[in-house]
């Protein structure tokens, strides 16, 4: 007996998340990709320090919803894994466009990305993908993808973009190797450009860093 494996294209829907209001008074935008396990509506929270006037803030929504710690009570999301990863990663980022189209943002605006844990794979995906002109980047104890190369962030090193790496000094997840393992990476991506923030904790997001980027 013998299986196979095929691949159909069908349409789907899948929700996200806006905070405050797009207005003449607007500054900045956020791009904002949540970690693991987090639905978009409580990963805002961490934004809300934000001069609402000033700051609309958007966050997509990992499309892999499942029960958290096996309770059948909370649910959290995922934006990927090992599985089939390239199609995946197309799905997703299809789905960020389809953000940004519905959202139809002035140019005038600056456009801040910022990502958290498995988010920060995400938000350098998707900026290697689209060129996207940013004001500022914020990776945020997550790690960079391994296929993506300096190349694919000439764009970023080459304009006045600010580029944030921030990890606090406990993170569980970032044990002393991997640590600098991804020095070398960041290092390599952005030619010495990105700016490094640490903080005393963990695997965890701080208001005020978030603040401290403006």
């Amino acid at each position: 007996m013998s299986n196979t494996e095929k691949t159909v294209s069908y349409t789907t829907e899948n929700t996200y998340l806006t905070q405050n209001e797009l207005t003449s008074k607007t500054k900045n935008v956020w791009l904002v990709f949540h970690g693991i396990g987090y639905l978009s509506r409580y990963f805002v929270k961490y934004f809300n320090g934000l001069n609402s006037e000033e700051n609309y803030i958007i966050v997509p929504q990992a499309p892999s919803k499942y029960y958290l710690k096996n309770e059948y009570k909370y649910v959290g999301a995922s934006w990927l894994t090992k599985e089939n990863t390239a199609t995946e990663v197309k799905n997703v980022l299809n789905y960020i466009d389809a953000v940004l189209d519905a959202e139809n943002l002035p140019e005038n605006i600056n456009l801040m990305v910022f990502g958290f844990s498995q988010g920060v794979s995400v938000a350098t995906r998707w900026l290697a993908n689209k060129k996207a002109n940013c004001k500022l980047v914020a990776f945020y104890a997550g790690g960079i993808p391994n296929e993506l190369t300096a190349k694919d962030f000439d764009f970023l090193t080459q304009s006045s973009t600010k580029i944030k790496i921030i990890y606090g000094d406990q993170d569980e997840f970032l044990t002393p190797e991997r640590l600098k393992d991804e020095k070398v990476k960041i290092d390599n991506l952005f030619k010495g450009k990105a700016e490094t923030i640490t903080f005393k904790g963990g695997h965890e997001v701080k208001p005020e860093i978030i603040l401290s980027l403006i």
